[in-house]
């Protein structure tokens, strides 16, 4: 891996972490498409790159802030996680029998969808 991958990789994720922390967007809206557009990944990869940084307890220290401001619910946050789990696992099996153009569609939809919703429905 060359330095400016590495530089590049280390920008991504800050600026997920900043976002993450600031208004809850990080690994689907930041990281996937600078995989994709910037790095070369397929979606695919960059969907299963973006998955693997929920493994590990990347945003340990933004929920420590949000929790002890009271902001975090543990037992909505738990109930959210058992349908994560599921859902999760169920998405991927899909995501992985889907051709990459048509991923990529999906992906580019459900972000539109969002902002329509952020931008012209939101109370």
């Amino acid at each position: 891996m060359s330095a400016q991958t590495v530089i590049l990789l280390v920008i991504v994720g800050l600026l997920a972490g900043v976002l993450s922390g600031l208004v809850g967007l990080g690994g689907g809206v930041i990281i996937v498409p600078a995989l994709v557009f910037l790095l070369g990944f397929s979606q695919h990869q960059a969907q299963g790159t973006s998955l693997g940084i929920l493994l590990l307890p990347a945003g340990i220290f933004a929920v420590m802030n949000y929790y002890n401001k009271g902001f975090i619910d543990v037992k909505v946050v738990l109930l959210l996680f058992v349908g994560f789990l599921a859902g999760g696992y169920f998405g991927s099996k899909i995501s992985l029998s889907l051709p990459e153009a048509t991923l990529k569609k999906v992906f580019a939809i459900a972000l539109l969808l969002i902002a329509g919703k952020v931008l012209f429905f939101d109370k």
